[in-house]
């Protein structure tokens, strides 16, 4: 199956750059260029790609507010933000905004050819560690009262289906969740299934931001 991919880009040399590494994937096709986030937003609704790799910091409509828009109008497909630096706010903007993950913009080819197929298997491409690091680092930034630990939407879930995802806020894996909660994984990820559906959340990331979105999981 042929990954269709969206470059957003203000330069460029850089989506040029992208389109070649591309081109050589038999799994990958380049289906269209923006060079800014409004840009981006209405190809997304028109060519509906699998993954969109979106810059942030682009003139006028930004890869932030971009991304909200994908995420809202064309939820089919995946956005793979582009950040300098993996603790900055731009990365933590961009997972709230609904981004399934991001990667840097001096990472290798193969990392980056690597994190797209991910994104478009439907997984996060980042640890959740990482996220919840994130969060912490930014919490701040959260709006007042963003959530609740009685917000309705928790109702939603079991017991079990709590705990699992409150151990996925903190920043554990399926394995440490099983040995946490003495669980088997495989059961792990059936309750984490189901928390994401219940949800109707993107990923194990957006799982993590809707933690502490709620207070389930607090800074330290």
């Amino acid at each position: 199956m042929t990954i269709r991919v969206l470059l957003v880009d203000d330069e460029p040399l850089l989506r040029m750059a992208f389109t070649m590494v591309l081109d050589a994937q038999a799994d990958m096709e380049p289906v269209g260029e923006a060079g800014d986030g409004e840009e981006a937003a209405r190809l997304a609704r028109e060519l509906r790609p699998d993954v969109v790799l979106m810059d942030v910091r682009m003139p006028g409509t930004d890869g932030i507010e971009a991304t909200r828009r994908i995420v809202a109008e064309s939820p089919e497909s995946k956005v793979l933000i582009l950040t300098t630096f993996d603790l900055d706010e731009y990365a933590f903007a961009g997972l709230r905004a609904g981004a399934s993950g991001f990667l840097l913009k001096n990472a290798l080819p193969q990392e980056l050819l690597a994190a797209i197929r991910s994104v478009a298997a439907g997984d996060a491409v980042v640890a959740p560690r990482v996220t919840r690091l994130l969060l912490e680092n930014f919490a701040h930034q959260l709006p007042s009262g963003a959530g609740h630990a009685d917000d309705d939407r928790l109702g939603r879930l079991t017991a079990r289906e709590r705990e699992v995802l409150t151990e996925v806020g903190r920043g554990l894996s399926n394995t440490e969740i099983a040995a946490a909660l003495c669980l088997a994984e495989a059961t792990v990820k059936t309750h984490l299934n189901r928390i994401l559906v219940k949800l109707e959340l993107r990923d194990r990331v957006q799982a993590v931001v809707f933690a502490y979105e709620t207070r389930l999981v607090r800074p330290r």
